[in-house]
């Protein structure tokens, strides 16, 4: 059995500071973190875009027609429907996103991606992915980088199959 799988009780401020579990996903997170700031600012500075919405036409562009609706875009992003409404009233006034009406609720607006969107998402992932490549492929061994990848994977999903579902 490794540390990280041992259960031992945490007694002491220092035994929950040098925890093995709690040290790996500090690592996970700090990793994420440091990551995400490095990678957002390239794209941020080379594409005049913020990562989040960066991530926002992803999710469009993974979507397709006719779109997603702000809820579904707030659930795959953890945000509030007003957080979403507030990030996609800004994507729309630069003119990343179009709401359009749902054809199948004619109450509904589902968001998609405007041309100008599509060109920004294409030219921001052609350097997030060099950028991926340089700080998080590179620095781990080649033959740790597919497992690596799948286990991060797995781990997405189990904690997205984890969160309540937003309002």
């Amino acid at each position: 059995m490794s540390e990280l799988d041992a259960q031992r009780e945490i007694t002491t401020a220092k035994e929950a500071a040098d925890d093995e579990l709690v040290l790996a996903f500090g690592r996970l997170q700090g990793a994420a973190n440091r990551l995400e700031y490095i990678l957002g600012r390239r794209i941020e500075e080379e594409c005049g875009i913020s990562h989040l919405m960066y991530e926002v036409l992803l999710i469009l562009g993974r979507a397709g027609e006719p779109g997603l609706s702000m809820r579904a875009i707030g659930q795959e992003q953890v945000l509030s429907t007003g957080g979403a409404t507030r990030l996609v009233d800004r994507m729309e006034a630069a003119g990343l996103v179009r709401r359009v009406t749902d054809p199948d609720d004619r109450r509904g607006r589902l968001v998609h991606l405007t041309p100008l969107g599509e060109e920004t998402v294409v030219r921001a992932s052609r350097l997030h992915v060099e950028n991926i490549r340089r700080y998080f492929l590179e620095p781990l061994p080649a033959a740790h980088r597919g497992r690596f990848a799948e286990d991060l994977r797995i781990l997405s999903h189990a904690a997205r199959d984890s969160l309540p579902l937003l309002p």
